[in-house]
């Protein structure tokens, strides 16, 4: 009888409002893991990648910052969406370390994404719309998580 009260306290200590913002961090991440696989998947099929027209996203795509090493930087992403993804699920039923581990990666997120943003607009005089659609989704998952922790 102990153990189920233990339980239930544990999961009543997070604010259903913490709930919905978790699940849609959830949500959010999956549509950042839908685009940066299917980025992923274009550049290991060798593709060309042309967003309505314009040379803008192979430019993108195309180049050195594209790539770590030989490793696609969109696989890095789908890889992080996914991690997200996991620890928003696991905050959601109450395990209080991944909201920790959930705010420490999407400030890394955050913190690459702008530096790929500064990338785009100052190196490459570039931008890619799918690459654009990911950084959107940042934002918002850092918005989220920003709001979230305020009192």
């Amino acid at each position: 009888m102990k153990n189920k009260r233990a339980t239930s306290a544990s999961a009543a200590a997070i604010p259903r409002s913490q709930i919905v913002v978790y699940c849609l961090v959830a949500l959010i991440s999956i549509a950042g893991l839908a685009d940066a696989t299917y980025l992923t998947a274009q550049a290991f099929s060798g593709e060309t990648m042309v967003c309505g027209g314009s040379p803008d996203c192979f430019k993108v795509l195309g180049s050195p910052y594209a790539h770590l090493g030989s490793v696609p930087l969109a696989l890095v992403g789908a890889i992080a969406y996914f991690i997200v993804f996991s620890f928003a699920i696991l905050a959601a039923f109450g395990y209080a370390k991944m909201r920790r581990f959930l705010l420490i990666t999407v400030w890394s997120m955050f913190a690459v994404t702008l530096w790929l943003l500064y990338t785009q607009a100052f190196i490459l005089h570039a931008f890619c719309r799918y690459c654009l659609f990911s950084a959107a989704m940042v934002f918002l998952l850092a918005g989220l998580i920003v709001a979230s922790r305020s009192p």
